[in-house]
């Protein structure tokens, strides 16, 4: 009676898991240093002043990308009501804007979509309050630590 086993090559079956650890390391590694290059790209600041449109309000559009905000430093005036339309570039990566300053009229957890979201709010209190993207992935560093991050500087 014959064996209904397979009949295979040890040698064989070590080195085709041989190829799928380095092809997968090559992935990682590669990941990894994408990662380290967006980083050092989102640490660029981008300043955007508001103006105060016919409608007598601050209009701002915000970009989220690969661990970036553009801009990531945005002044705006005291008490006049704004408009955030946020977008975010790429496919797979999700995104948010986050702040958490209701004393300054301005606390919101909006999503980042391809086709764009609208915040309204008014600010209250001159100052500098930071916004971020808390989301993360597993065990890696989140948005915010890999650079997503900026600061809204409210005038008078």
């Amino acid at each position: 009676m014959g064996s209904a086993l397979p009949n295979f090559n040890a040698r064989e079956v070590l080195r085709s898991m041989r190829r799928n650890i380095i092809f997968l390391s090559v992935i990682i590694a590669t990941c990894l240093v994408s990662s380290a290059l967006f980083a050092e790209e989102a640490k660029k600041e981008v300043t955007f002043v508001a103006e105060v449109n016919q409608e007598g309000k601050q209009v701002v559009e915000i970009t989220g990308g690969e661990y970036y905000f553009e801009p990531n430093h945005i002044v705006l005036k005291v008490g006049v009501p704004t408009v955030f339309i946020v977008k975010r570039t790429g496919y797979m990566v999700p995104h948010n804007i986050k702040i958490d300053q209701p004393d300054a009229g301005m606390s919101f957890d909006v999503d980042m979509s391809k086709s764009g979201n609208t915040i309204e709010f008014t600010p209250t209190k001159a100052g500098t309050y930071p916004f971020i993207c808390d989301k993360k992935l597993l065990f890696f560093e989140s948005h915010k630590e890999k650079g997503m991050d900026g600061v809204i500087e409210v005038v008078e």
